[in-house]
């Protein structure tokens, strides 16, 4: 066979092989973000429900909540250090090393969670060493979406980038169908003695399976053409977080802002939780895990669809909308827990959680990588993410603390905060260049 009948056969299957790299890797981000979401989230369902009564005094249960909540919070402000770190790494190294090296930090912190004494038998010591678990748990996530839309990115084709890179937010809200689909039996099951003693261990314990499957898919993944391709060229740069710090400071800020809409994710998952706890209208648990439950298996199967439409419309207007509707229909959810209607509840829920907050879920993922040259992306999207998140994971938090507020409904002041963050996230979009339509060897040096 000829030299030039290679060629030819080669350029011939190039296509057909890079499709099968896009969908191996679109199917492996949505695997690994789906089964370390559920050792994330997992901590927020059980935080909500369970920890203030196992880690903190008792007494009162509201100084309960509210430390529980920031224990949570906790992950998210170790985020933005996890994301200098593991930005360096995936640029400096490649994607690969990102994803895998997440993933089995993020199932060993969970796994260890589920080992910790109560404060009943260790004091204070058990809270700190839930804090330290946490950090880890952060440390690692700061990594997983960035790497995974990263991989995913850089191996979609050109006008399906939203659509391939959406697949990493599909298997995160995949993994938060898994959290409370695990404790609903549990908490189904088992008297309250029994959550409380071990019953509550159970899906930490887990995560020690999830991080070996997980291990397996990532294991077997190609590093991304681009990626080689500035290797081979060897303009990597030595040092990828001051090339970024130098010349993409707009792109971050851009990124930070739009990345707050991270706060309604947390507002549905962990603070309703909570707060149907302290209306006094007795909503029930199970009612609010469910509607999760359904909501996220709506969201599996939306956000591809959404991703779609960007790729075709663009990323702003679509991002945009999926904003301002997410301000209204989360003041909406958080009025029907205040009103104790388990119907309106699960309505509101699933058009929050499985509709309206999905719009933007599948498509920032493709927004932000767009935002920056291959030699920058992965750190760019993880800092720029992880902080923005970082707002996001005390938002419960806040949300808490603002209850009956000013002489107000309950509902009032933790809905006027999140929509308020919806709103700013929608300013920073509008305020971005359209790349939906750009080359990828173009991405970030447009606005040079």
């Amino acid at each position: 066979m000829s030299t030039e009948t290679v060629r030819r056969a080669a350029a011939t299957h190039a296509p057909d092989a890079g499709k099968r790299h896009a969908r191996k890797a679109a199917i492996a981000g949505w695997i690994g973000s789906a089964l370390e979401y559920y050792d994330f989230f997992i901590y927020g369902t059980v935080a909500a429900l369970v920890f203030p009564r196992i880690f903190f005094p008792p007494g009162d249960i509201a100084a309960a909540t509210l430390a529980s909540m920031a224990t949570f919070g906790v992950a998210y402000a170790a985020r933005p250090l996890g994301s200098f770190l593991m930005g360096h790494y995936g640029d400096r190294f490649g994607r690969k090393v990102v994803m895998v090296g997440t993933l089995l930090l993020m199932g060993l912190s969970t796994f260890l969670v589920g080992c910790l004494p109560s404060y009943q038998h260790a004091g204070l010591l058990a809270p700190v060493l839930l804090v330290v678990l946490r950090i880890l748990q952060g440390i690692s996530a700061a990594g997983e979406q960035a790497g995974a839309n990263s991989m995913s990115f850089e191996h979609a084709p050109a006008n399906r980038r939203g659509y391939y890179t959406s697949w990493t937010l599909s298997g995160t809200q995949g993994g938060q169908v898994l959290a409370p689909a695990v404790v609903l039996p549990l908490a189904a099951l088992l008297s309250e003695d029994q959550l409380l003693s071990w019953g509550w261990r159970v899906p930490f314990w887990l995560s020690a399976v999830v991080m070996i499957v997980g291990f397996i898919v990532r294991a077997k993944l190609e590093e991304t053409p681009a990626f080689q391709k500035e290797a081979s060229h060897h303009e990597i740069p030595r040092s990828p977080l001051k090339t970024l710090l130098t010349h993409y400071r707009k792109e971050l800020l851009q990124v930070f802002f739009a990345a707050l809409i991270a706060s309604v994710g947390t507002t549905f998952a962990v603070f309703s939780l909570s707060f149907a706890r302290t209306t006094g209208h007795h909503v029930s648990t199970s009612i609010l895990l469910w509607t999760a439950v359904i909501a996220n298996l709506i969201a599996v199967v939306t956000i591809p669809f959404w991703a779609i439409l960007s790729d075709r419309i663009g990323r702003r207007p679509v991002f945009i909308a999926g904003n301002l509707l997410c301000a209204v229909s989360v003041a909406l959810f958080l009025w029907s827990i205040a009103n104790g209607d388990e119907t309106l509840i699960l309505a509101t829920g699933v058009l929050l959680g499985g509709i309206v907050y999905s719009i933007t879920n599948a498509v920032w993922p493709a927004t932000y990588a767009e935002r920056f040259p291959t030699q920058v992306r992965l750190s760019g999207m993880a800092i720029g993410t992880q902080f923005g998140f970082a707002v996001a994971g005390f938002a419960p938090l806040i949300e808490t603390a603002l209850i009956g507020r000013f002489g107000t409904s309950p509902w009032v002041m933790p809905a006027a905060f999140a929509s308020l963050v919806c709103v700013l996230s929608a300013v920073s979009i509008y305020l971005m260049t359209e790349t939906h339509n750009v080359p990828l060897d173009k991405l970030g040096r447009i606005e040079r």
